[in-house]
């Protein structure tokens, strides 16, 4: 069976407060719940900000990292509380996290004994390993998206197209992150205005804003990629 495991660390975690790095974890432990309930995926924190997924369905394997990305991006951290010129803190407002999906099989599987083991997850922490940004000052992020599997022609295929992805996101504010991850969990608009007590016309907008249009044709070519 082939999985689309995804490996991910919090950018610049060492950069934040303590009291913000313990709301993170907090967050990522609601999010893998949530996960769990609507795509089946195993998740699990490895040191408070470094996450690692399973995503039995590999086709939604793109709609679980983006619905991560977005809800990473929408954490209440505060700014003011930190100096204007700390860059590590603008660099986890921009990009959140870093993510990379790996494709492949897994020779076991275990989730109720918390055992991932074999090309998929292996694939995934080489892409995120490559690139850390624990300890840096000065950070210069350029992709916080990635792909890795056997397949040359899916990696050719899918690295423009997270890149794009990636710029669209950097771009989006918290509020439009929040609609976005809402969304990207299957949720409809009037139910999404009432869970954030907004208009359905002001969820419509931060939708448009963020690109939902774009993105929801992304997540639907993986999925007709990878189930081929």
């Amino acid at each position: 069976m082939t999985y689309s495991v995804i490996s991910g660390d919090i950018v610049s975690s060492t950069g934040l407060h303590i009291q913000d790095r313990k709301l993170v974890e907090e967050y990522l432990n609601i999010l893998l719940q949530n996960l769990k309930k609507e795509f089946n995926v195993y998740g699990r924190i490895i040191k408070g900000d470094y996450l690692e997924c399973v995503v039995p369905n590999a086709s939604q394997g793109l709609q679980v990292a983006l619905a991560i990305k977005s809800f990473v991006k929408a954490i209440p951290i505060q700014m003011k509380t930190y100096k204007s010129e700390d860059n590590r803190i603008k660099q986890f407002k921009t990009h959140g996290i870093r993510l990379a999906i790996g494709y492949g099989k897994l020779s076991r599987y275990k989730p109720e004994e918390g055992i991932i083991d074999g090309e998929a997850i292996y694939l995934s922490g080489r892409e995120i390993s490559g690139e850390t940004t624990y300890n840096k000052e000065r950070i210069v992020i350029k992709n916080t998206l990635f792909f890795a599997s056997k397949n040359e022609d899916f990696n050719k295929n899918f690295q423009p197209l997270l890149a794009l992805l990636d710029v669209l996101l950097s771009k989006a504010t918290a509020r439009q992150c929040e609609v976005l991850y809402l969304k990207l969990m299957n949720n409809q608009e009037d139910e999404i205005a009432k869970r954030l007590g907004i208009g359905q016309s002001a969820v419509n907008q931060h939708s448009t804003s963020v690109g939902w249009n774009a993105i929801e044709e992304a997540v639907n070519y993986y999925k007709m990629v990878i189930s081929k």
